[in-house]
């Protein structure tokens, strides 16, 4: 729907300061109350063209998109020159807010893995149930909002892009978050539903060790990616596994582990799509009775049960798929030969 500008300024008495509850690259967020209803105002920092751009970008995606996994648009305000963005709030914060907390105890274990799940079918959908296939572009812990009961609401589309259906990618300007940036899209500038992959399998890392992407490095200088890859190598996952994981887990970590390590695979031909990622960790979250053995992600017309099954074939099985991880990374360590991989994993700055 369309809100006037004054009705905003009411709502958030003239856009009180002591209103602000975030903000990031993008503008600044405002709790406000709109009739009866709490709501979430987004106003942009900066009157640029380019912010210009990225606030119509939101409203033209999340205006297509519903899923209960993504933050809802309820409205705009277009008479200002950057467009006014009304969404529902979402009020417990983010995600990055809940893991990185001081002390030995964060989110359990239980709740970061439903996490992934929910953030895993919201980008299948994007990628491949959406009436035209979105990148989100984004994907990292601070644009993962958190409702009252812990339920994931994948937030932040102003980079996103459409891709058209008969597109598997696009060559754009590069965008995306340091420590969390596919760097085959870094390198070329060619955006694949892959690139979110990548991020997600960045999350997902994150999410298992409460290390934070863009700022960690190893005693050897090596980034997270690279160090996690390096110690599921020499079977030593527990010496950077978050200590309340290892203590909650019920024999999980090294089957999402094998996921992480699939997803951030330097070639994004040799990634997983979302939608076997979303398949593979519900299984996982299944063996632990949390969730019915359903998935959310609805699926495109033209899908019948020969693909599912095709999809079932060409997933193998966790068990060995860890196998094949292991037998690969214990290879390359063996040789001790920097790869084009490595070296990219290595790399120290992905600009935002």
């Amino acid at each position: 729907m369309t809100i006037s500008l004054r009705e905003l300024e009411k709502a958030t008495n003239n856009f009180d300061t002591a209103r602000v509850i975030g903000g990031g690259g993008h503008g600044i967020v405002y709790k406000g109350i709109i009739g009866l209803k709490v709501v979430a105002i987004k106003k942009s920092r900066i009157l640029v063209q380019r912010e210009i751009g990225e606030f119509i970008n939101e409203v033209v995606v999340l205006s297509q998109v519903n899923h209960r996994n993504v933050v809802k648009l309820l409205g705009c305000c277009l008479e200002t020159e950057v467009p006014l963005l009304v969404y529902e709030f979402i009020s417990n914060g983010t995600l990055y807010q809940h893991l990185h907390v001081e002390g030995p105890v964060s989110l359990t274990w239980t709740d970061r893995l439903r996490i992934a799940v929910e953030v895993a079918r919201a980008l299948s959908y994007l990628h491949s149930a959406a009436s035209m296939p979105v990148f989100h572009r984004d994907i990292k812990s601070t644009n993962i909002l958190l409702e009252d009961s812990l339920t994931a609401k994948v937030s932040d589309f102003g980079t996103s892009r459409y891709i058209p259906v008969d597109q598997t990618g696009v060559t754009t300007e590069v965008q995306g978050t340091k420590g969390y940036l596919d760097p085959m899209y870094h390198y070329t500038g060619r955006l694949t539903d892959k690139s979110d992959v990548f991020s997600f399998g960045v999350l997902l890392i994150e999410l298992l060790t409460r290390k934070k992407p863009f700022v960690y490095r190893s005693e050897h200088g090596d980034n997270l990616v690279s160090h996690f890859r390096n110690l599921l190598a020499i079977g030593n996952l527990a010496g950077i596994i978050d200590a309340q994981v290892m203590e909650e887990e019920d024999g999980e970590v090294l089957e999402v582990a094998g996921v992480a390590v699939m997803c951030t695979k330097l070639s994004g031909e040799d990634r997983p799509t979302m939608r076997e990622v979303e398949t593979t960790l519900e299984s996982i979250l299944v063996k632990k009775n949390q969730v019915p053995a359903i998935t959310t992600t609805p699926r495109r017309h033209d899908e019948d049960e020969a693909s599912i099954q095709h999809m079932s074939i060409e997933l193998v099985s966790i068990e060995e798929g860890l196998q094949y991880i292991m037998e690969e990374v214990n290879t390359s360590e063996a040789s001790r030969q920097h790869t084009i991989e490595e070296e990219v994993l290595l790399s120290a700055s992905y600009p935002r």
